[in-house]
């Protein structure tokens, strides 16, 4: 009869659990600030008064779109955050990269919205796409698909900036 104890399905590995556990602690972090500021900043009466070009997308598009973006976004993070193998050097110039770029992507919500300052955003988010390209640059450098996880990112943000650029031109 063999004596090693029977392997419970159920029981699961104390590390493994704690991944997860921060996985989805770094997709919450980072969902929850942003849906936050899209409840708080949503679009009004303003913004649907402005002209816009006609390749705006349908308001409904930018949900289900930042929903993503931030779920790679934090994925993205607990990557580099688990990532204890690469040099201590290139995650601590990583992390405040990742800081700014995230309060970056959480100001341009009430700068536009809140502020009512296409043009104030425009150049916000000029620095922001500045700040993502950075970061996804060093998080690359401590794990590829971690820098790979943030270009569907730096895509939507090149396209937000001509056409926060586009309907602060159209509304001089």
């Amino acid at each position: 009869m063999d004596s090693r104890p029977l392997h419970d399905a159920n029981t699961r590995n104390p590390s493994r659990l704690h991944a997860g556990l921060a996985l989805a602690g770094w997709i919450v972090l980072v969902l929850g600030l942003g849906s936050t500021m899209g409840l708080l900043f949503a679009p009004d009466a303003w913004y649907r008064a402005l002209l816009k070009p006609t390749w705006n997308p349908p308001a409904w598009l930018f949900a289900p779109v930042w929903t993503t973006l931030y779920v790679l976004i934090g994925i993205s993070a607990w990557l580099v955050w688990r990532a204890k193998e690469a040099a201590p050097a290139l995650r601590q110039r990583a992390w405040p990269l990742f800081w700014i770029q995230l309060a970056l992507n959480l100001a341009w919500t009430p700068i536009f919205f809140g502020l009512r300052q296409p043009m104030l955003a425009f150049a916000e988010i000029c620095l922001l796409w500045i700040a993502i390209l950075a970061t996804a640059a060093a998080f690359g450098r401590v794990r590829a698909l971690a820098g790979y996880l943030l270009v569907p990112y730096l895509l939507w943000v090149s396209f937000a900036l001509i056409l926060n650029g586009t309907i602060w031109l159209m509304n001089v």
